[in-house]
């Protein structure tokens, strides 16, 4: 491990679910665990996003039973940015933070991996993949749209952008650049697209390692043709708002701007003719995929336009 680790915390953020609390914690002690004697400390950091701190008694109950320290914070402010600038704050005192979402279980090695990855590169930030699994099974046409496979990488190869559901980052590397999650993307999502872009942007190293595997449940009210299609919109719509964003003067963004048209208006056409193919020779596969590319180029379009989707609104 680098001689200028002293202190590692996974952050843990999570909204009403503590279901979702009582599995996870325990699996991440059993990570912690599992790399024995060690020359720096471990704790967990659960950041609860409900005012009402509804996870504080699953989390109290875990914390009595469970052999590691572990922290816990009511960020009151609604919305997923507040809570990551949250785990930051909690974190002051901190070398190494490790982002987890709730509802993913760490598969065995895990931290380990994370750990090894930094060790061995030195990198500034380090990714891993995700595995979905599911309470109910796709039907034919989410399978054949693959809109639950996420990307794979060898271990070592550097990414310009990343989500924070398996993320380690060093926490000097964001303190003397000033990185925040922009408050702006609390509700649409897409600060951690803005966060890590602005990470690499700024010079920091952002580095796949294929061993570190977590494991995403996802819910039966997320295997509908209605949220995977919304979540393809919404990732095009992210990518258009975090691309204006980050452009520095008037006549950029004027550049960019036709530049996210033209690319959200090639897909919405691409993804048109690729359903055409797919219904005259029945093809399932082209279909699906020809639909989600829709639905990623409309997102990137109303985003060049300045529509915001809010995929985290509260009702």
């Amino acid at each position: 491990m680098m001689s200028i680790v002293h202190h590692v915390v996974i952050a843990v953020l999570t909204f009403r679910r503590p279901a979702d609390i009582r599995a996870v914690l325990p699996a991440l002690g059993n990570e912690i665990a599992a790399l024995g004697a060690l020359p720096f400390s471990v704790r967990i950091q659960v950041v609860d996003n409900d005012r009402d701190a509804s996870a504080r008694v699953a989390v109290s109950e875990l914390a009595d039973r469970l052999t590691v320290p572990i922290r816990y914070a009511v960020e009151r402010e609604p919305g997923i940015s507040a809570a990551r600038n949250r785990a930051l704050v909690e974190s002051a005192d901190d070398d190494i933070l490790i982002f987890i979402d709730d509802d993913e279980r760490p598969e065995p090695g895990w931290l380990a991996a994370l750990l090894n990855c930094l060790q061995r590169t030195g990198a500034e930030a380090v990714v891993g993949p995700v595995r979905s699994t599911f309470e109910v099974q796709p039907d034919a046409w989410m399978e054949a749209g693959g809109f639950f496979v996420r990307r794979r990488l060898e271990t070592g190869t550097p990414v310009e952008v990343a989500a924070t559901n398996n993320l380690l980052i060093d926490l000097a590397f964001v303190r003397a650049n000033g990185l925040r999650f922009d408050l702006d993307f609390g509700i649409t999502g897409g600060d951690d697209t803005m966060f890590t872009r602005e990470f690499v942007r700024a010079g920091g190293r952002i580095l796949w390692c294929a061993e570190a595997m977590v494991v995403d449940v996802v819910p039966a009210a997320r295997v509908t043709h209605r949220w995977v299609m919304l979540r393809a919109f919404s990732s095009g719509n992210g990518w258009s708002l975090t691309s204006l964003k980050l452009t520095r003067t008037t006549s950029e963004r004027w550049r960019v701007l036709p530049q996210l048209l033209a690319s959200g208006g090639v897909r919405i056409a691409g993804g048109c003719v690729r359903v055409a193919v797919g219904i005259l020779t029945g093809s399932l596969q082209h279909r699906a995929r020809g639909a989600r590319t829709i639905a990623r180029g409309l997102g990137m379009a109303a985003g060049a336009l300045g529509y915001r989707y809010q995929e985290y609104r509260r009702r």
